[in-house]
């Protein structure tokens, strides 16, 4: 079906379709109804086995049962659902890879009719293998949406009210227990035909069906119960956060309520990570980040250009006690000397675009096996002209006894400001401690240091640079239409991969393990801590101005009218302007009455209605 420029792709039909009747089908106009098609009839897709998400070409999609003069979605829907101008309508790109179910039939993403309703597991059985879907850096995906679709498949769970709990938690918990337990019961048929569970049922029911030595990979992802799934990619603690492809209710960016425009704009964003990732999303946004690394590697990999990293980075055994993060992201406060106030007008919060984002692609990672050096030959790499990837044991002397602006933080979370702290930092952190105070460092000599030992890796590189590239051109192409949704999803991915390299629990599968480099986290929070730093010293230099507040990459000041401390350029990294508000009568009794700096946390935190979204 081709399409006029600006034209919404036709998507379904509102009422119950009209079937055509068999006999005017003929062969050359469309193919046979799906559902009354026998088994031994249904084509068996199969593919090699491999890691999940492999590399497969582009498949055809069949047209399955279409009534005859079908109304387009917008002839159907046109004045009751907000169309969004600067949004193109859903392109090809996941179709042959992913379908999704509704109660009135099923679609392709780009809005193509397939079948009548799925109100059967046998149906949906025969749905999956006659579609002969084909991965896309992770496993072919069924799309059920809405609770009618689930009702038809016997997929419903009664977990009780949420008004009826005092904690949300305990409802989720209840109701993912509730789901494994209808889920394995009702798949039976698809069980008896030959497929295998991949772990418990449950939001996402993975599905493998083994052939000779051939495996097809199936995950269906059930929308409405994606609620029921835990984890801090979905941002829950006492609120509902992102939940992945689909969006966040408390940001206005989740599914329509309708099943029908829900699925349209599900098809539209599936098309879109298809397109500008390579794709489809994974069932959190961190998995979807580790597809688009495991995508460019299978790449390299095949090419013999580029880095590939295969195995995991855990941390070294570590000589002394060691707590917490590696390298912490900074949270600092001040009071306000009064005389900072008295030609401000207005507070302003300046916060790096896409920090990590920014980072993940400037920074080499170290990977292999690392050599633990001590005394003279970790002082002897240290010197070398680029220090090597790794960890470094140093003794960070009191900041009191260095010439440190005091309107700063100090430059590592680790320092105190009385005493030496003996601590292991990365390599980025040894860099910034040999800056010049101007830059953002100490102006530390190594002997300042007391290099003590290292950890050095054999092999480094711009590992993530095409992750970086892929991750920074999709986050523009969803800024420059205004797409919130793909933005904010965006954000999630490359925050949530980068927040889960510290966990190993991540990635236990084997073909997953490579993801677990708490190392790369490490170096990629430094090098955002000390770029906000340098930036800091930069505007002190050029205004005469220093924050109350850091957070992050955030940092908050008071500020008069003409003075603007946010950077011209859009690249990712610069300094963008987050929030601002007037510096009212009220806030400058609140800064100057604190009596500590909770309070003037406190007083920004009301001012700003933060939100803890931030943009690293």
């Amino acid at each position: 079906m081709a399409l006029k420029k600006g034209e919404q792709f036709a998507l379904f039909e509102v009422d119950e379709p009209e079937v055509v009747p068999a006999e005017t089908v003929t062969a050359e106009s469309v193919q046979p109804s799906l559902f009354d098609v026998v088994d031994d009839e249904v084509p068996e897709h199969a593919q090699p086995e491999a890691e999940s998400g492999g590399e497969t070409a582009e498949s055809g999609t069949p047209d399955g049962n279409v009534a005859a003069g079908e109304p387009s979605l917008d002839e159907e829907l046109r004045g009751k659902v907000p169309t969004r101008a600067s949004l193109p309508p859903a392109g090809e790109s996941a179709d042959g890879h992913a379908i999704i179910v509704t109660a009135a039939g099923t679609y392709t993403p780009s809005g193509q009719v397939l079948t009548g309703p799925v109100d059967s597991v046998e149906k949906l059985d025969k749905l999956i293998r006659w579609a002969t879907l084909t991965p896309l850096g992770a496993p072919a995906q069924i799309w059920v949406v809405g609770i009618d679709a689930c009702e038809m498949l016997g997929w419903i769970i009664d977990p009780g009210n949420e008004d009826d709990v005092d904690d949300m938690e305990v409802l989720r918990t209840r109701a993912a227990e509730e789901l494994t337990g209808v889920l394995q019961a009702a798949l039976t048929p698809m069980l008896t035909a030959g497929w295998e569970l991949r772990g418990d049922p449950g939001h996402v029911v993975h599905l493998s069906r083994t052939t000779g030595k051939f495996t097809s990979m199936v995950d269906i992802v059930i929308e409405p119960y994606v609620w029921t799934y835990w984890n801090k990619d979905f941002g829950w603690g006492n609120r509902v956060g992102d939940m992945g492809i689909l969006g966040s209710p408390t940001a206005g960016t989740y599914l329509p309520d309708d099943d029908l425009p829900a699925a349209q704009e599900l098809g539209r964003r599936l098309a879109w990570c298809a397109q500008h990732l390579g794709v489809l999303p994974g069932p959190t946004p961190a998995r979807t980040g580790a597809a688009v690394v495991d995508k460019i590697k299978r790449e390299r990999t095949r090419s013999g250009k580029g880095i590939a990293v295969t195995e995991a980075g855990p941390v070294p055994p570590l000589d002394g006690e060691h707590r917490g993060d590696l390298e912490p992201a900074v949270g600092w406060t001040r009071v306000p000397e009064p005389d900072e106030l008295d030609d401000a007008t207005r507070l302003v919060s300046i916060d790096q675009r896409a920090a990590y984002l920014a980072s993940a692609g400037m920074l080499e990672f170290g990977y292999g096996k690392p050599r633990h050096l001590r005394a003279d030959d970790a002082r002897d790499a240290a010197e070398a002209t680029k220090t090597p990837f790794g960890l470094w044991h140093v003794t960070l002397p009191a900041g009191n006894m260095l010439a440190l602006p005091d309107k700063l933080p100090l430059p590592h979370p680790h320092m105190l400001a009385d005493q030496p702290v003996d601590t292991w930092i990365t390599s980025v952190s040894l860099d910034a401690f040999r800056a010049p105070v101007a830059d953002g460092g100490i102006g530390a000599e190594l002997d300042d240091l007391d290099i003590t030992e290292a950890w050095v890796y054999p092999e480094q590189g711009r590992a993530l640079d095409k992750w970086a590239k892929i991750l920074r051109e999709a986050r523009k192409v969803a800024v420059d239409t205004d797409d919130t949704a793909m933005k904010r999803f965006l954000g999630a991915c490359y925050k949530g991969y980068i927040g889960r390299m510290v966990n190993p629990d991540m990635w236990t599968a084997k073909q997953m393990q490579h993801h677990h480099q708490p190392l790369w986290r490490a170096a990629i929070i430094a090098h955002c801590r000390w770029r906000g730093r340098r930036v800091a010293m930069r505007i002190a230099r050029e205004t005469g101005r220093w924050p109350l507040r850091t957070v992050t990459d955030s940092w908050v000041y008071p500020l008069p009218e003409g003075i603007n401390v946010a950077d011209d350029s859009d690249a990712l990294g610069k300094m963008t302007l987050e929030k601002h508000a007037a510096l009212t009568d009220d806030l400058v009794a609140a800064f100057t009455e604190a009596r500590d700096t909770h309070e003037i946390n406190l007083a920004i935190k009301a001012v700003f209605a933060d939100d803890n979204e931030g943009n690293n």
